[in-house]
């Protein structure tokens, strides 16, 4: 597996990145997505939901409030926000297991906040941070050879 650092210089080169992303997966990834508030986490995976088909593109928001939505494309997307997640037995009991299997994608918004809870399965992890007001950088981590974000 490997770790892949790249700078993203706007909104719309995170979404093109998560697109390009989206369109090579295979299913069955979980995706753990850190960075602060403002990042590009959820520009990130608007652009993996689009390229994995989400048939309801503008509809991919961040579930802040509702914690989970579900977008159908070609594999059954869950979206994730852990923002509110108070304790892992919380997180738990959203049933994550659940989610996981060969023909979804699980995103996770916040993962840092629930790492623990997924430390027993193989996922994907990117780092999202401030570099100026409109470029980031992302660091990806445990990325499958069939991957390719650059």
């Amino acid at each position: 597996m490997r770790e892949i650092t790249i700078t993203s210089r706007s909104s719309e080169e995170t979404m093109e990145l998560g697109r390009r992303i989206g369109g090579q997966l295979k299913g069955g990834e979980v995706f753990a997505i850190c960075g602060p508030l403002g990042s590009g986490k959820t520009h990130l995976i608007k652009g993996i939901a689009t390229g994995a088909g989400a048939q309801d593109r503008e509809n991919v928001t961040s579930p802040t409030f509702v914690i989970i939505n579900q977008y159908r494309g070609r594999f059954d997307i869950y979206h994730i926000d852990a923002y509110r997640i108070e304790s892992l037995a919380e997180f738990e009991m959203l049933g994550f297991d659940d989610f996981c299997y060969p023909q979804s994608v699980v995103l996770i918004e916040w993962a840092d906040k629930i790492e623990p809870a997924i430390r027993g399965i193989d996922y994907i992890r990117i780092d999202l941070a401030h570099i100026s007001e409109r470029t980031r950088m992302v660091r990806f981590r445990n990325v499958p050879e069939y991957l390719k974000v650059l």
